[in-house]
Formats: C-alpha cells, structure tokens, sequence
C-alpha cells in the first residue's frame, strides 16, 4: 500500500465507520492513522474496533497506528429548571455550588476548581462560546457576573475559564479506567486532552509507563505559555484547534498554528492539524473551497498529519472524506512551491552523529537525485531524524520492532516496513533494495541511501550513511 503523498491522515471512527468493511475502505482511501475517541461510546466498543484494524494490517501487509483519545475533565453547568432558560446582555447572573436546579438569575457550576482559580475580571464562556460572562465578584463557592453576550443557557453545557489555570489533572478517574483499558488492547498513541501545565504530562507519562506514545493536545492558552516544554516532554503534539478557538480570540488561531507546526518541526516531533478540517462533509459529499485551502495550508506549513474528526466518525460521507482530504494533500505536494516553503525552515543539527547522518543522507539523496531513503531503526530515533529534514525523497523505515513501525504511521513520509534485524553491511544493501522493489518505492538501477547504526539493531545508533543502487 504505496501513498503518492507524504503527510499522513488521521481518521475518527464512529458510529459511521465502525465494520471491518468501513474500516478497510477507510484504509484503502487513505488513513493511516485511526483514532478511537474516548468522549463517546463504552469501553469495549473499542476492542472490536482494534481487532479490526489488527485484522486489516494482516491483510494488507501495512502498520497501521491506533490513537486513543481521553476525555480529560469536562467542565458544564448543572441543570437547569424546565431545561433552558434565557439570559439577556447586561444582567446579572451567579454560578455557584449549590445543585439546586438554575433559573434565570443562578445555575450551579459544581466544580470548586473554577471558583478558586477566578477573579474579578475573567470571563467564562459557556456553550462553546456562544454565551460569555464577566465575573464582578468571586468567592470560594460562588462567582457574581455580568452577562456580556446572551442566548440560551440549557442543561450540562460546556464552561471554558481562558483566563485562569486551573487546578485540575488533565486524567479524571474515567481517564484513569479507559487509560488502562487501551493500553490493555495495544494504542500506539495516547492523545491528552485539558493539557496546561509540565506537569499534567509527566503525570499521564508515569501512567502510560512507556507501552504507548504521548500526544499533547494544544487546546488551552496555558498550554501555550509552557509550549517548548510541553513540546520536549510530548512523543507529539496536536494543534487541537476548536477549543482554542474558543478560548482565544479566533483571529489569532492560524498564527498559533503554524507556530505550533514550527517548534514540533524544529524539535523533530510529529505534529498533527485537527478540528473541522472539512466539516462540510459531515453532511456534503464534497468541501467548500475554504475548507480545502485550510488542509493546504496545514500541509504547506509542514504537519506530519492532518485530522478527520466527525467527519469520518459520524458523517454520511467518511470514505469520501478520506479520499479527498488525500488528494488535497498529493496536490499540495505536487505543487513547485512546496519544497520551497517547507524547506523555509530549515531545523538545526545537534552535535551528534545521528543528526550529522540524517541531515546528511537528505543532503546527498538531493545531489545524486537518489529515489529513496531508507531509515534502519529500532526506536523510532533515526526516522524521526530523517523526517525532520522534510526530504524530496520518501523515507522508508525498515524496523524489527511491530510497534515502532505502528507509532510511525504518523510521520511525514515514512513508508514503514516490518523487517528483520540486519547482521552485516552486505545483507543491509541486499535488504533494502529488494524490499524498495516489492514496496514500488523504487525500480532497478535506482540509487538508494541508506542510513543505519553499528552495532546494527542497537537502539539510537545511527552512525553509517552509504550510496547503493537497486539490484
């Protein structure tokens, strides 16, 4: 299953895209990544889901990369008397914690965190935005507002606090449990939601105990704040663009975007684009232009992966939404002012001999117009390297290792193969040359560079570049 692009896609499944058949149509449009999201559904929904895409990978001979998704805390309004009521710009409104039923003048917010982070000043912002109110006056179990923008304020409705961290872990219990129970079937991605702060990953960190990798997702402005930490602690980032839309003025979302796109790259971690990417195919089976540039921007600046949310879980047109967010892509990449706006950026070299080969093995594929590039690895390492250096070339990534090549699935322009370890420099070209034919990736008399550690099959290793061409 060759790709004629080099940015990946992640795709939700959902109520429309839960059979092996939708799966494998899903696969053969063009996922490469499939993201099980934890909000919704019960825990063993998600087990058949796994064994379906385990199934695929041995039928199609292709890694595939699962990504769980946690909730993370969800902060809502209490109930509401009769269900709704409606608030008015100008008057006064209280949250507080007690769990009487609200009406027009109070709604209980039982959650005491948000009360001990506000003050006089901040506004919260409930249903996604659509109602915004300013706190006059706050205390431990209450906080007196003015209403700043009204509308209808129904049951269980979401809360944002942009202006405060608050002091909640990111892993509610729920988390905790779900947590457990994806790392029991195999995820080779852990998405956090409700990241603010260092420590909120080092803690999933500890839980995830190394048997899945870490995505950060980059929704709150607090996260921003710590963002080259949060960048050096995650396996990955995404730019989860919805809820910082709500919690920061929306202009300012594509700057902080491609911000995000820029200090993964540099740090050489992948970086996913997410949140109505084409949301118009939920219930259209075609985008509208905006939405198809909005992908190209993503892929222009760079992102290892862009994402499928309803559109694929619940939409009327999830294949076909598959389908033409990779043809957006292909054609992005096809454009001539593509490498020269992703090679802009050009990510420093540490000094070290795997970032001296890496950069390096880019350097000379260019030069000698080498059809491949081909990553020996164990870890991961070495791909990584070679992608941050965003080649002409494709990478293909040749490991022993089921779930390195699994995590992978995720990264610019690795083609990744489940391989032996190699024992000597001969079967290392033998190797990979057969494998860049039975792949497509390559035909005969093809030049090849091929990147490797010695001792071979030791973990981080990356020490050796070499010029081969294809039997």
């Amino acid at each position: 299953m060759r790709r004629d692009r080099k940015a990946k896609i992640l795709a939700t499944l959902g109520p429309a895209s839960s059979t092996p058949e939708k799966i494998r149509q899903l696969a053969l449009a063009g996922a490469d990544v499939f993201r099980l999201n934890f909000s919704h559904g019960l825990q063993e929904d998600k087990k058949p889901l796994v064994e379906a895409i385990r199934a695929l990978e041995r039928e199609l001979g292709r890694p595939f990369g699962i990504l769980m998704d946690l909730q993370g805390p969800k902060l809502r309004v209490g109930r509401i008397e009769g269900g709704a009521v409606e608030l008015t710009a100008g008057q006064f409104f209280r949250l507080d914690l007690d769990q009487a039923a609200g009406d027009a003048t109070r709604a209980p917010l039982p959650h005491k965190e948000i009360f001990a982070a506000i003050k006089s000043g901040d506004e919260l912002l409930i249903d996604d935005g659509k109602l915004r109110l300013r706190v006059e006056r706050a205390t431990p179990e209450s906080a007196d507002c003015v209403v700043l923008v009204g509308g209808r304020l129904s049951d269980r409705k979401g809360v944002n606090v942009p202006g405060a961290v608050l002091p909640i872990s990111p892993l509610t219990e729920k988390d905790r449990s779900d947590l457990a129970y994806g790392l029991g079937l195999g995820v080779d991605w852990v998405a956090l939601s409700f990241v603010q702060r260092p420590e909120d990953v080092a803690e999933a960190r500890r839980l995830i105990g190394g048997r899945a990798a870490l995505l950060s997702k980059i929704e709150k402005p607090a996260a921003i704040e710590h963002l080259a930490e949060l960048v050096d602690l995650s396996d990955g980032i995404m730019v989860a663009r919805g809820d910082l839309g709500v919690e920061m003025p929306l202009e300012t979302v594509p700057r902080w975007q491609k911000e995000l796109v820029r200090a993964c790259r540099l740090a050489g971690k992948p970086v996913v684009v997410a949140t109505q990417m084409l949301e118009s195919m939920i219930g259209s089976p075609a985008p509208t232009r905006a939405e198809v540039s909005d992908v190209a921007t993503a892929i222009y600046d760079g992102a290892d992966a862009v994402m499928l949310s309803a559109e694929s879980a619940a939409g009327r047109y999830p294949v076909e939404a598959v389908t033409t967010m990779s043809r957006i892509i292909a054609a992005t990449e096809r454009d001539p002012l593509y490498p020269v706006v992703v090679h802009a950026l050009r990510p420093p070299l540490e000094s070290t001999a795997p970032d001296a080969i890496s950069g390096a093995a880019a350097q000379v594929a260019a030069t000698i117009k080498a059809a491949l590039i081909i990553s020996y690895t164990t870890s991961g390492s070495t791909a990584l390297r070679a992608a941050r250096e965003r080649p002409d070339a494709p990478i293909l990534v040749l490991t022993a290792v089921q779930a390195t090549a699994r995590r992978l699935a995720i990264l610019w322009g690795a083609h990744c193969v489940i391989s032996e370890d190699i024992q000597s420099f001969r079967e290392m070209a033998e190797k990979a040359g057969h494998i860049a034919l039975a792949e497509g990736l390559a035909k005969s008399g093809d030049k090849i560079v091929i990147t490797a550690g010695v001792p071979f099959g030791t973990p981080g290793s990356t020490n050796v570049l070499r010029i081969e061409r294809v039997p």
